[in-house]
């Protein structure tokens, strides 16, 4: 699997994962550690960093979004984040259910079914 879409793929499903009560403290702190290294790579980009929080159906309607974000930092050359990402996967795989929710993530993710494009905020207007 090439590098984004292992980060991306980790990061989908450490967001499904996440939620469930049944995740343990592993798999959150290891969530928790791919995001922040992540956020630290799209440091100053408000929207990049927000779509990292955001929740698994949110990271796949953004995904080409997210990615074109990931890749233009260098975050997917980033060898502590691929290793991190990896780390993650392999947590899940060990998990009841685990492998379940790393392809249908994995599916979704090589689907090319993305949304791509810019987002442009303009002030709220009162009538």
């Amino acid at each position: 699997m090439e590098p984004i879409s292992l980060i991306i793929t980790a990061l989908g499903a450490g967001a499904i994962a996440a939620a469930k009560d049944t995740a343990g403290t592993a798999i959150k702190d290891a969530y928790q550690g791919l995001k922040t290294l992540i956020k630290k790579k799209l440091e100053g980009d408000v929207l990049g960093q927000a779509m990292v929080d955001a929740k698994a159906e949110e990271i796949k309607q953004a995904e080409g979004l997210l990615k074109d974000k990931i890749t233009k930092t260098g975050a997917d050359q980033d060898q502590e984040i691929i290793k991190v990402a990896q780390e993650l996967l392999d947590k899940l795989k060990e998990q009841p259910g685990g492998q379940q929710i790393i392809n249908q993530t994995q599916t979704n993710t090589m689907s090319g079914n993305t949304i791509t494009g810019n987002v442009n905020f303009a002030p709220v207007q009162q009538g």
